[in-house]
Order: structure tokens, then sequence, then C-alpha cells
């Protein structure tokens, strides 16, 4: 038995053709002036306007044109075919995860560019346990991708195989590489200054007073990690005139880009007597500041602490976070730009752009406790 609905009760409303060939149907229950009446109401155009857009003709500006299209969403009416929008193609991006925070900050740039773009991204997430960058690849390419953007991939891993890149470009796929370098993978890279960015921190809290500067950061086998040492160093030698093995040997810290990574790596150079932290990302550095509080000290008061990237929402923490800011929406932009030009069949030297971070101070530095050993 067929059930028929409740009087008053509206059925789902199915997609209605507009502007083009619709069913046939015993009663026209909305003429076409109707419709584009209704269309141009939701709108806020004309209904000249509307009928331009519906029928293809040129001389409407993009942006009234979007906006007719979404009125026609909104109302329920199908796009006449010539309308639907036709995708340039999908674009895989390969994150390592999505917990810290810069990874999605980064995503949503890189996502917005290619949309603008007419591209379709496709965001692909590894995960412990899940797949593996190269299964992620084959899946993007296996659905025929125009191209791949990484970040913070096995480009930055000092001990991958870098031919897994160069199979990838033999099949024609064009890509981009965020996060790290090799002198083996033929392709363009983006990267933050990584040395840069720690000589920042290291004069910010030299000019506090601090001169017992201890760095946390990941496993020593990946670029941006081992930059951030070089940085480190240089800077502790030209400030202080210390040597670059006392340096490396009492001063940094390996551990895990985790919150609890930093605590621990925080933890040790805390017993070291340091009085101020550099991290190399704000995760660490709110680990930082947990291993302090477990010690019983404050942030500022007893010790410092440096994060780095300026995730979304680190301005709140307690205290603000004092970091370095990564530039997200240029490299983002950088990426894509990049990416669109090689497939278009322009491609950029095997090259690297690197872009300068920014020190921003917060409420987590102060100048050097007067009652606590730093020599």
């Amino acid at each position: 038995m067929t059930q028929q609905p409740a009087a008053g009760r509206p059925t789902a409303r199915a997609r209605r053709p507009v502007g083009g060939q619709a069913e046939t149907r015993p009663v026209q229950s909305h003429p076409v002036t109707t419709r584009l009446a209704d269309i141009a109401a939701q709108a806020g155009v004309s209904e000249a306007t509307v009928s331009r857009v519906l029928n293809g003709k040129p001389g409407v500006a993009a942006t009234t044109r979007q906006s007719v299209l979404a009125a026609l969403d909104v109302l329920g009416y199908e796009r006449p075919v010539r309308l639907r929008q036709r995708s340039e193609g999908l674009v895989g991006l390969i994150t390592p995860e999505l917990e810290n925070p810069i990874f999605p900050a980064l995503a949503q740039v890189i996502g917005q560019a290619l949309t603008r773009q007419g591209y379709t991204p496709v965001l692909a997430t590894q995960t412990p346990g899940g797949s593996t960058e190269d299964e992620l690849t084959e899946m993007l390419v296996d659905r025929g991708v125009a191209g791949i953007i990484y970040v913070s991939g096995l480009h930055a891993d000092t001990t991958a195989d870098m031919q897994r890149y160069e199979r990838l470009r033999a099949q024609g796929v064009p890509f981009v590489l965020v996060d790290g370098f090799s002198p083996k993978v033929q392709a363009p890279f983006i990267s933050p200054d990584d040395r840069a960015a720690m000589s920042l921190a290291v004069t910010h809290l030299a000019s506090l007073g601090h001169t017992r500067i201890g760095l946390a950061l990941g496993p020593k086998r990946f670029v941006p990690v081992q930059r951030k040492i070089e940085g480190f160093v240089r800077t502790m030698q030209d400030q202080f005139g210390l040597a670059p093995e006392d340096v490396e040997s009492r001063l940094i810290q390996h551990s895990l880009y985790t919150l609890e990574g930093g605590q621990a790596a925080a933890t040790a150079l805390i017993d070291r007597e340091c009085t101020a932290v550099v991290c190399a990302s704000d995760m660490m550095a709110l680990g930082a500041i947990r291993a302090a509080r477990q010690r019983g000290l404050e942030v500022p008061t007893d010790i410092s602490v440096v994060g780095f990237d300026d995730s979304p929402l680190i301005a709140f923490t307690d205290p603000p976070l004092t970091t370095i800011r990564k530039p997200v929406p240029a490299m983002g932009q950088a990426a894509v730009r990049t990416l669109l030009e090689e497939i278009g069949g322009t491609p950029a030297p095997h090259s690297e752009f690197v872009f300068m971070p920014e020190l921003v101070v917060r409420g987590s530095t102060a100048s050097v406790p007067g009652n606590r050993s730093h020599t």
C-alpha cells in the first residue's frame, strides 16, 4: 500500500529545470516569468539580467552571474547544463596530520586559492596506522589529479628515498613540495626561512638578558630541523661566543612535534638551567609551558618560551604565546601559483622559494629572572 503524504505536509522538493527543456507535466505550476521573477528577487537583480545569465549571454559581471546561479540553487532550480560549473580538474593536497592547527590553516589557504582558479582541492591526510604518503599519492593519481601539493612530506626526511618523486614526474603529474628541500628532486620547493626564524627568536631573548637559551625541536633527520639548528647555533655563537659543539650538546633537545614532546624536551632543558626555551612548533611550546608549571615555575616570570608557526588561536593561550609567525598565506598562495604554472606547461626551475618569518612578541617572554643562574 502506498502511503500518501499527510495534508499540508510538504514533500521533498526536487530540482526543477529552468531555462531548458522541462519535463512534460499536466499542470504548469511555475510559468517561466514567475521563475524569472523569483530568481531575480532572490539574487537582487533584474529579470533581464537573470535571462542573460540563463541564456549564457555576455555583458554580466562575474559576481552578478554568481549571485544568479546561487539563487537558482537556493530556490531548488536545476542549472541549465551549459551553466553547470566545469572544474579545471582535481588537485591533491597531502598533509601529515591535522591535529597541529598550522596544517588546517595552510590547507585552507591552498584550498581557497585553488577554488578561485576553478580547481577542486582534494585533501588527503596521513594518520598513524593509516594510509602512507605513497598510498595517498597512488590514490590521487588513479583519480586523474591535475597535480599534487605535498606539505611536510617525505621530501623533508633526509633518510627517505627521493626516487618516489622522480617516478611521479615520469608519470607526468606536476607537483610542488612545501616545508622541506632535497637537491635530488627536480621540483619547486616552498619553505619558510628556518635559519632566520631562529635568529629572530634568539636575538629577542638575548635582548631580554637571556644567555642560557635552549632549543626544543623534532627528529634531526628532517630538513627544517637541521636548518633551525644551523640558525640557532650560529646566532648563539654570534651573540655569546659559544662554541657550536657546546651549543649542540648542551642546549638542543630533540623530541616529537607534539605537546607531550615539547614537555619532555623542555623538562630536559630546564634541568640544564635554561632560562628560556625556543620551540620548533607552537604545540611544543604549549608543552614547554606545562613542563615549567610542573616544576613550579611561572611563564614568563621564571622562564621564557617562544613558539613557531603562530597557529590559529595561539594568541589566546595563557600566557599569550610569543612565537615566530610562519608566512602561511604567502606560502600557500605561492604553492598554488607555482603548481598552476607547472600544470600550464611553464614549470619553475629546480628552485626553492624561501619566505621570511616574523617575530610576534606576546606574553610568554620577559627579562631574565635575576634570581636564577644564566651563565
